[in-house]
C-alpha cells in the first residue's frame, strides 16, 4: 500500500547554534554554481540485520576548461566497499580495485593522456576520497560506490548510520617540509603526515545547499519482529510493507551536515544464537570446497544475581574546543551520571583534557560520597576550549589503571572516553596507548561523530561504543551506558570448533570482548576442512561469579554473498589496526602486514587503505589541455556554529589559556579578521601583562614556561597565517582589525618603520585582498615574525 506519512524523528537539540558570517580558514566562498558535486544519491536496502547502500556522487563541469574534482566524504566504518563504476558521456566503466600506489599511477597516466578517469581512496575507516578527471565543460559524471555493512545491535535496538559530512579534525604536530600529499585545508605534520587529506575546506555559514541530497531506505525485517523506526532527518515513509516493512525517503532540502540515524526496535527475543556458514564461491580461484566464511550470533545470558566486582574506573572527557554547546552539557551529564553508579568499593579518577589535563584529585581514590560530589562539582566548571591533545590524557589513564595491578589484582579495570573523536591522529593514539588488561568504553558525542576511530578504540580495548547526536539521546542510552562500565556478565571468552577448522588470526574482532545482558557478539572468520555431517561452535567463558560458563552453537548453511564481505572488512580493519599499532612501514611487521592487508583485499574485493578502486574510459577528449582543479568543500556540522576542534578562548592574560597553534590545531575555521583580533588580546597579555609575583619560584617557573609556549603559539599562528594567505581571499573587514592589533602591540616591540607600512598597509585593506595584496600581507607578517622575540617570557 502506498502512502504518505511523516515519520517521529529523534528529539532535535533544543541549544540554537550561534550566527557566524564571516569567512574562516578552510572556508571556502563562491558562486554555488562553480562547485562540481551536484547531487548525493544514497540508495539502502536494509534486510534483517545488514544493509546494502548505494551511493551515487554526480559531478558537473560548469568551468570553460576540463575539470578535475576531489571530494573528501564519508563513509560507516563498517561498509565493505565491492563495486566502483562511473559513467559520464554515455558510457560507464567498471573500476578496478589495485594496490593503491598502482591505482594512483594508473588513474594519472591517464589524465596526462586526457583520458577520463575516477579515482576511490580509503583514507580512514570512515573517510574516503574521489577524484573525478578532465570532465569536459558542461559534462556530469557519475561515479557510483556500492557496499555491506552490518547493522548496529545493542539492547534489542538496531541502526543503521549513514554519515554526511567529514567534520573537521584536530591535527597536532609540526608541518612537515615538502608537498603536501593531499588538497586539504590542514598540512601534513610529523604525528598526521596526511593531514592535507582528511581535511576539506568548509563552506561558509549561510552558503546556499549546493549539493540536492535524496536518501532512501527500503527497510524490510526478515522475521524480525519490529517496532515502527524513528530517524533523524525530516523523512517520509512513501510505502508501509506487510510484517513491518516500509519504504523511507528524505523530504527535500536536508543539508550533508549530520548524520542519517535509523534505529528501530525488536520486539521479543527475535534475536538468538546461530552460526552461518558461506562456502566460498566455487569461481574463486584461491577457494577449495570445504572452506567458507562463518558467522556467529551469541547472545549473552541475564544478568540475574550478578555480583559487582570492584572497578578502577577512569573518566576522559574532552574539553576542546569542538565539544562546545550541547555536546559538552551532554558530557557533564553522561559523566555525573556514571559518577553515581560507583560506590566506596571502587576507586575513580576524572581527566578533563584539551591541550592540557585538569583533575580534580590526584591519581585513583575511593569513590566516596564526597569524592563523587567533589568530582561532579568539578565537571560543572569543565568549559570547552582549545585543542584535543588526546594522547597524554589516555596514557596518563592507562598508567592510572595498571598502577595499582599488584596491590588490587582482582579490580576490573575501565577507562571510559567521552569525547566527539575529531582528532586526525587516531594512528598514533593506537600505536602509543597499551589496552592490554583494559576494558574500554567510548561515549560518542556528536551530529558528525567520528565513528570510525571511537568504535576502533572501543573494540581493541575489548568494550563497547555508544553514539549520542542529542541531549534527549543521552537519556535513552545511559542504562546501557551504566552497564557498560559495570561487571560482564561473561568474561575471558573462548571457542573450539567441531566439524571444520578455523583460524584464529581470521577473527573480527581480533580480540573477543567481555559480554553484556542485552548486547549480542557477532564474530566473523574463517572455517576450512568442512566435514560432510556439519560443524558447530563450542563456546566457553566466565561468569561474574567466576563459575565456568559453557554453550554450543550448531552451524547451518547460508547462502548471503555479504558474509565473505563483512567478514573482509572486519578482518582488514583489524590487520589496519595491527598495522598502525606496530608503527607502519618503519617495521618489519609493518611491511608483512600492509602485505597482508592488499592480498585480503584484492582477493575479496573490498576495499582497504593500501588498495583503490580505478576506473578509466578509453576515449581521449582532453590531450594537452591544462585542467582545472577543484576540491568539493562540505557543510559545517550542525551545531558546531562555526567553530573548530581546536577554537580556544583567547584570555591568555586572564586565564593562562593558550593561542592555539593553527598548524597544530586548526583555527581555520576562524576567519583572518577573527584571528586579528584573537591575537590583539594573546599579543596584549603576552607584552604587557603583569608576570607572576618573583616570591613565588614555582609560579615565576609556570609564568616563564606558559608565556613562552603562548610567544610560539603566536607564532605558529602568523606562519599559518602567511600559507594561508597565498591560497584565500579574505572578506574587507580587515581594515579595523589590522589596526586594533598593531594599537595592542607595544611600541618598542615593533620597529616602527615596520609599524608605518603596516598602518599604509590597513587602509587598502577595504578594498578587498588581491592576489598583489596577499603577497605584501605575506612579506610583511613574515617580518613581523623576524622581528618578535622567540620564546621571551615578555614581562621579565
Amino acid at each position: 500500500m502506498n502512502t504518505e506519512q511523516a515519520l517521529p524523528t529523534l528529539p532535535p537539540e533544543e541549544t540554537v547554534p550561534l550566527a557566524g558570517d564571516e569567512p574562516g580558514f578552510g572556508s571556502l566562498r563562491s558562486d554555488a554554481g562553480n562547485l562540481p558535486l551536484r547531487a548525493l544519491d544514497v540508495d539502502a536496502q536494509i534486510t534483517g540485520l545488514t544493509a546494502r547502500v548505494v551511493v551515487r556522487q554526480t559531478f558537473v563541469n560548469r568551468c570553460p576548461q576540463p575539470l578535475e574534482a576531489t571530494y573528501i566524504f564519508p563513509l560507516p566504518p563498517r561498509a565493505a566497499v565491492t563495486d566502483f563504476t562511473m559513467t559520464v558521456g554515455g558510457r560507464t566503466v567498471r573500476g578496478l580495485l589495485a594496490e593503491r600506489g598502482a591505482a594512483r599511477a594508473d588513474y594519472q597516466e591517464a589524465i596526462r593522456a586526457g583520458q577520463r578517469a575516477a579515482l576511490a581512496e580509503e583514507d580512514r575507516p570512515d573517510v574516503f576520497s574521489m577524484q573525478v578527471g578532465n570532465l569536459m565543460p558542461g559534462e556530469e559524471a557519475t561515479v557510483v560506490l556500492s557496499f555491506a555493512a552490518p547493522l548496529a545491535l545493542v539492547q534489542h535496538e538496531a541502526c543503521f548510520r549513514f554519515p554526511l559530512v567529514v567534520a573537521p579534525r584536530y591535527i597536532p604536530g609540526a608541518v612537515l617540509d615538502g608537498l603536501a600529499v593531499g588538497g586539504g585545508t590542514a598540512g601534513d605534520t610529523d604525528r598526521v603526515p596526511d593531514a592535507s587529506r582528511i581535511t576539506p575546506p568548509v563552506l561558509l555559514p549561510g552558503f546556499p545547499n549546493p549539493v540536492a541530497l535524496s536518501l532512501r531506505v527500503s527497510l524490510d525485517p526478515a522475521g524480525l519482529r519490529i517496532a515502527p523506526p524513528r530517524v533523524s532527518l525530516h523523512t517520509i515513509a512513501v510505502e508501509q510493507r506487510t510484517g513491518g516493512g516500509a519504504v523511507l525517503e528524505l523530504r527535500p532540502g536536508e543539508r550533508l551536515d549530520r548524520d542519517f540515524i535509523l534505529r528501530f526496535a525488536i520486539l521479543g527475543d527475535a534475536v538468538g544464537d546461530s552460526l552461518v556458514l558461506a562456502p566460498d564461491d566455487p569461481g574463486d580461484t584461491d577457494a577449495v570446497p570445504t572452506s567458507g566464511t562463518f558467522l556467529l550470533t551469541l547472545t549473552p545470558p541475564a544478568a540475574v544475581g550478578t555480583a559487582q566486582r570492584p572497578r578502577d574506573v577512569v573518566f576522559v572527557l574532552d574539553r576542546s574546543g569542538s565539544m562546545g554547546g550541547w555536546k559538552m552539557v551532554a558530557a557533564r551529564r553522561a559523566l555525573a551520571r556514571m559518577l553515581d553508579t560507583l560506590s566506596d568499593r571502587d576507586r575513580v579518577a576524572v581527566l578533563a583534557f584539551d591541550t592540557s589535563v585538569e583533575s580534580p584529585h590526584d591519581g585513583l581514590q575511593a569513590a566516596t560520597d564526597r569524592l563523587r560530589y567533589q568530582a561532579i562539582e568539578f565537571l560543572a566548571k569543565v568549559e570547552a576550549r582549545g585543542g584535543t591533545e588526546m594522547l597524554a590524557p589516555l596514557t596518563h589513564g592507562l598508567d592510572l589503571l595498571r598502577g595499582g595491578d599488584a596491590e588490587h589484582p582482582r579490580r576490573d579495570r575501565v577507562l571510559v572516553l567521552v569525547t566527539d573523536g575529531q582528532v586526525g591522529n587516531e594512528d598514533e593514539l593506537l600505536r602509543r596507548t597499551d589496552l592490554r588488561d583494559v576494558r574500554v568504553f567510548t561515549l560518542g558525542i556528536d551530529r558528525a561523530v567520528n565513528e570510525g576511530f571511537l568504535r576502533r578504540f572501543a573494540e581493541l580495548g575489548g568494550g563497547a561504543c555508544e553514539l549520542v547526536e542529542t541531549e534527549e539521546r543521552l537519556d535513552e542510552v545511559m542504562e546501557r551506558v551504566h552497564r557498560s562500565i559495570a561487571t560482564p556478565v561473561l568474561t575471558e571468552l573462548g571457542l573450539e570448533a567441531s566439524g571444520m577448522r578455523i583460524d584464529p588470526d581470521t577473527l573480527a574482532p581480533a580480540r573477543l570482548p567481555d559480554l553484556f545482558a542485552g548486547a549480542p557478539l557477532l564474530l566473523f572468520g574463517r572455517y576450512r576442512d568442512l566435514a560432510p555431517g556439519g560443524a558447530a561452535l563450542a563456546l566457553r567463558a566466565r561468569e561474574a561469579s567466576g563459575s565456568a560458563w559453557s554453550r554450543q552453537v550448531g552451524g547451518r548453511a547460508g547462502e548471503s554473498s555479504a558474509i565473505p564481505a563483512l567478514w573482509a572488512r572486519g578482518h582488514l580493519r583489524s590487520l589496519e589496526d595491527r598495522y598502525s599499532a606496530r608503527g607502519g612501514l618503519q617495521n618489519p611487521q609493518g611491511v608483512e602486514l600492509a602485505g597482508r592487508i592488499v592480498a585480503t583485499s584484492l582477493r575479496f574485493g573490498v576495499l582497504s587503505r593500501f588498495t583503490a578502486f580505478v576506473a578509466i574510459d578509453s576515449e581521449v577528449v582532453a590531450r594537452g589541455v591544462p585542467l582545472h582543479r577543484v576540491m568539493q568543500p562540505v557543510e559545517m556540522p550542525e551545531g558546531w556554529a562555526g567553530a573548530a576542534p581546536a577554537c580556544a578562548p583567547m584570555d591568555a592574560a586572564v586565564s593562562g589559556a593558550r593561542l592555539q597553534s593553527a598548524k597544530s590545531a586548526p583555527a581555520r575555521m576562524r576567519g583572518l579578521g577573527q584571528w586579528l583580533e584573537d591575537a590583539c588580546e594573546v599579543v596584549s597579555g603576552m607584552f604587557s601583562g603583569p608576570g607572576p609575583d618573583a616570591s613565588d619560584d614555582d609560579a615565576v617557573l609556570h609564568g616563564h614556561a606558559e608565556r613562552a609556549g603562548e610567544s610560539t603559539a603566536l607564532r605558529d599562528e602568523i606562519e599559518w597565517a602567511v600559507s594561508a594567505l597565498r591560497q584565500r581571499s579574505w572578506t574587507s573587514d580587515l581594515e579595523e582589525r589590522l589596526r586594533q592589533l598593531l594599537a595592542r602591540i607595544p611600541g618598542d616591540q615593533l620597529p616602527e618603520e615596520l609599524r608605518r607600512e603596516l598602518d599604509g598597509l590597513a587602509r587598502q585593506l577595504g578594498a578587498g585582498l588581491d592576489t598583489e595584496l596577499a603577497e605584501r600581507v605575506v612579506g610583511l607578517l613574515q617580518r613581523v615574525l623576524t622581528a618578535m622575540p622567540r620564546g621571551a617570557a615578555f614581562w621579565a
